[in-house]
């Protein structure tokens, strides 16, 4: 059995997520579909995680095996791309040891919201713009509390398969723009619905609804209800997987739509 890693980007606006849903087209799907039609048989991508309905993924990491090797990877990543369609990008096709696996080995992801506090018809797919102005400042005193915990049921979406709700998060920071800010947010692993409602719970300490010691008082709570709402997910994007060095022998880097 021969293991592959692809490395792929998508716009998740068209997507019910990454994971295969019973009555909605999700990316995993078209992947799937793709490998079927080129490789000629019933291939099962396994992605390097889950995104939820709406949000984006400018690097993404999966893994499929093969009974035979490719012979030529930068031919199947060609046809790929002939046919997931123009809201999925495939950059690379590399063979990896058996035992490598995309989801369990990822030691970091990072995803970035963002903010935008200018009208711009442009960019209103893959922005969110609040109704209300915001401390950017504040916002970041109260996210740097994130890094002295690690059970983050607060803001866990309910009654998920997840073992355990602990998470190590490794950066957090608002990034200042001109035309608003950016939300990046390091750890090594995430739970559904996590970033989201994290950035709508720091929108409720910027817009003043409550305070910075508050916001340390909704963690510790572990109530998902006692969070803010979770902001909308055009404007959320996973945007890097990170690695042991050794276990794939190049990684393609490329910038989210938005710096």
């Amino acid at each position: 059995m021969y293991r592959y890693f692809i490395e792929l980007a998508y716009n998740g606006a068209s997507f019910h997520g990454w994971q295969i849903q019973p009555n909605a087209i999700s990316v995993q799907e078209v992947m799937n579909d793709a490998l079927n039609k080129v490789l000629r048989k019933k291939i099962n991508v396994v992605g390097c995680g889950r995104t939820d309905t709406g949000v984006h993924a400018s690097y993404f990491v999966a893994h499929f095996d093969n009974d035979e090797p490719v012979d030529d990877t930068d031919y199947l990543v060609y046809k790929l791309n002939r046919i997931v369609g123009n809201d999925v990008v495939v950059y690379s096709v590399q063979d990896v040891d058996k035992d490598a696996h995309s989801r369990f080995h990822a030691i970091a992801r990072t995803y970035h919201y963002y903010l935008r506090t200018e009208k711009n018809p442009f960019i209103k797919d893959f922005s969110y713009r609040p109704y209300y102005k915001v401390d950017v400042e504040k916002m970041n005193e109260a996210a740097q509390i994130l890094f002295e915990y690690t059970d983050f049921t607060s803001f866990s979406k309910l009654h998920t398969d997840t073992k355990t709700n602990n998470c190590e998060i490794k950066y957090v920071k608002w990034e200042q723009k001109d035309d608003g800010a950016v939300f990046v947010i390091k750890a090594d692993r995430f739970l559904r619905n996590m970033v989201r409602a994290i950035v709508g719970t720091l929108l409720e300490v910027g817009r003043g609804k409550i305070t910075i010691e508050q916001f340390r008082e909704v963690i510790e709570n572990k109530d998902r209800a006692e969070a803010g709402t979770s902001v909308p997910g055009q404007a959320l994007f996973l945007v890097d997987i990170e690695y042991p060095h050794d276990l794939f022998r190049s990684k393609i880097k490329h910038l989210p739509p938005f710096v």
